[in-house]
């Protein structure tokens, strides 16, 4: 059974990997993948934008999600008092600003990931998550149930105390950018379902837990029903790809994924039906019309938090863009959750050096 640690760099690196493998075959059909690469899709990570094994925005915002996150704790634990959504949001500006969407402006340029040029490459930037961040407030003023929201929020179900927490956390920073609720509520579902997964739960129980907190949630009926169907597509006879493009119902000519509560439905299918195997999963995950890198990058921060870094081929891992950065920030997102504050103050320069507090 993996450690904790191995669990959180599983959920990220896994999440990078599943987002690579599916920007190599997002913008294609299901019939031009398969004759592309076979009816089970890509097996290695491929050239997008002109980089091997290249992440797309869902990883950029996943870890600009972690490292608002981190500073806040930093904040909490420090001064008594914090907003941890507000502090995202200046992370989520400062992603904005190396999206050279908002020239001439500085949110607060001190972070050790804008140093990383790497991230200042754009990746198809989602425009609901832009739009919202260009004028940012306390709540998006949009309808938007799109996957953004969703696809970045692994980070709040790892550092969170409680599964309550990652829930009323993840509403609040999904809403951000996304003002429908179900775009709110299958975020803090998947953070839920992180949650639990890292404490060693059972994916299925998780999942079952997941989908309990939806169900107490005003506005949680989507969510709740799309994760239903995901359970019993799994259980089904239905061949990978047509269980998969079952679940494409709001925008069914474009497939699945392109809104929240789709992308973690195809996660949690492809999940289910290989429970123990990565590649498996996410090459099912990838291989439909749709958001490939969206429900790749969301069923790769599920598995690999269940499994640990140690079940991720060797191969994947060893060509993913950005692979030393996430398994920094999956380091620093468990000495976070499980060490007093104290301590890592006490090994010097590093931690505290890396998330300043606000």
């Amino acid at each position: 059974m993996p450690d904790l640690r191995s669990r959180f760099q599983g959920c990220l690196l896994a999440g990078a990997v599943g987002d690579a493998l599916g920007a190599d075959v997002e913008f294609m059909d299901h019939p031009e993948i398969v004759s592309r690469y076979g009816s089970n899709g890509p097996s290695n990570l491929g050239m997008s934008y002109g980089v091997p094994g290249a992440i797309t925005d869902d990883t950029q915002m996943t870890l600009w999600t972690a490292e608002g996150s981190l500073r806040a704790f930093h904040r909490g634990a420090t001064k008594g008092i914090v907003s941890v959504e507000g502090v995202v949001l200046r992370a989520y500006q400062r992603w904005l600003d190396t999206q050279n969407e908002n020239p001439g402006a500085s949110h607060g340029h001190d972070s050790w990931l804008w140093e990383v040029r790497a991230l200042h490459a754009r990746r198809a930037p989602g425009v609901t998550c832009q739009k919202a961040l260009r004028d940012p407030s306390s709540a998006a003023a949009n309808n938007s149930k799109g996957c953004g929201a969703v696809m970045r929020m692994a980070p709040a179900g790892l550092l969170s105390d409680r599964p309550s927490t990652a829930f009323d956390l993840s509403v609040k920073i999904a809403a951000l950018t996304h003002g429908h609720p179900t775009g709110q509520i299958a975020a803090a579902a998947f953070a839920v379902a992180v949650w639990h997964l890292a404490e060693g739960v059972d994916l299925g129980d998780a999942l079952d837990l997941a989908r309990q907190a939806a169900a107490e949630a005003e506005g949680g009926e989507e969510t709740v029903a799309a994760l239903d169907r995901a359970r019993q597509l799994a259980e089904s006879d239905l061949g990978d790809a047509d269980a998969v493009h079952t679940l494409g119902t709001v925008t069914p000519e474009r497939g699945p994924g392109w809104v929240a509560e789709e992308a973690l439905a195809v996660a949690v299918l492809c999940a289910l039906r290989y429970p123990t195997s990565i590649e498996r999963a996410l090459r099912m995950a990838v291989t439909h019309t749709g958001d490939s890198d969206s429900t790749g990058s969301l069923c790769g921060n599920l598995l690999g938090t269940a499994l640990g870094t140690e079940a991720i081929p060797v191969r994947w891992l060893d060509t993913v863009e950005l692979r030393d950065t996430l398994t920094q920030i999956a380091d620093d997102l468990h000495d976070a959750r499980t060490v007093k504050v104290d301590w890592c103050h006490k090994q010097g320069p590093g931690w505290y050096d890396r998330y300043p507090p606000g």
